[in-house]
């Protein structure tokens, strides 16, 4: 049996300075939502923004959707109090399920912010995401994937900046991401070998849903769970591309039940329809069924 799957196929980000983008959020079919304390809000509006945010998560009626909140770094002078306003807004019971740390370069990172999390007391099902976004980031994927395992680091999700690595590396973000492709694989498997779910990183042209359809199926076939966004109008686009498509799921339930079948019990191998199965395959099937099953629960 699998642990609950949460469905992260799109995540929106949603500046905190924009009331009005956080009131529309409510009514949007993203999986969930990255509200930005940081590159989208001027230093001299961090605090009101900050302010904004947490009174808008404390109104509620976000549903079942994931609520994060991507703070400033570490290494400015506004994230000690981001950290405390969110940490005290989910101890009073506000609907936020994650902090996003901007920048993380090391797996030290996660366990310093972790222990000021429970200083705080931030209740335990406040989990971090990390932004791998600089080059040594992603040297350092495994390490920092790697840190979920201890519990004090609450490492749920990596989340992939491309738009700063494209800045720190002077590669270019053409179609395919050729010069990308390495890094992005390595998080992956980075994100795999700790256990943590890795999102890739934003689609800037809004406005080239079939150029963004492209890069959602590519990054799903490359293994990544979702894709951040930056535009309600790309949702649904991505939504599709992470879903099991129906014959897929046709085809993984009627697999699952073949491997069920009692006269099938201590068999390791299967041939269905010309091809050899093996249980790894059906756990794989299962797998996406739970996915599609957690998705149409969501409604």
């Amino acid at each position: 049996m699998f642990a609950p799957i949460r469905p992260r196929r799109s995540v929106l980000y949603m500046p905190g300075s924009n009331a009005r983008a956080l009131e529309k959020a409510r009514d949007l079919p993203a999986d969930g939502f990255i509200i930005d304390l940081e590159d989208a809000v001027a230093p001299e509006a961090k605090r009101e923004a900050r302010d904004q945010v947490v009174q808008s998560l404390t109104a509620g009626g976000f549903g079942r959707r994931e609520v994060v909140v991507r703070v400033n770094g570490t290494n400015t002078p506004w994230f000690d109090a981001d950290l405390a306003a969110i940490a005290r807004a989910a101890a009073a019971g506000v609907g936020i399920h994650a902090v996003l740390i901007p920048k993380v370069a090391d797996a030290e990172t996660l366990l310093v912010v972790g222990r000021q999390m429970e200083a705080l007391g931030a209740p335990s099902g406040l989990r971090l995401w990390a932004m791998i976004e600089t080059p040594l980031a992603v040297l350092r994927a495994l390490d920092i994937a790697l840190a979920a395992r201890n519990p004090a680091t609450r490492l749920a999700v990596m989340v992939l900046g491309t738009n700063d690595l494209a800045k720190e590396t002077g590669a270019q973000l053409r179609p395919g991401r050729a010069s990308m492709a390495s890094w992005l694989s390595h998080c992956v498997l980075a994100a795999r070998a700790g256990g943590v779910e890795v999102l890739d990183g934003v689609w800037n042209d809004f406005t080239d849903l079939n150029g963004f359809a492209r890069e959602c199926a590519e990054a799903a076939i490359m293994g990544f769970d979702g894709k951040t966004l930056i535009h309600p109008g790309q949702i649904e686009t991505c939504n599709a591309a992470f879903s099991p498509p129906d014959d897929e799921l046709a085809q993984a339930r009627a697999l699952i039940a073949m491997f069920d079948r009692p006269e099938n019990a201590g068999r390791g191998v299967l041939q269905v329809g010309g091809r050899m199965y093996e249980r790894m395959h059906a756990d794989i099937a299962r797998k996406r069924v739970a996915l599609a099953d957690a998705i149409a629960a969501r409604g």
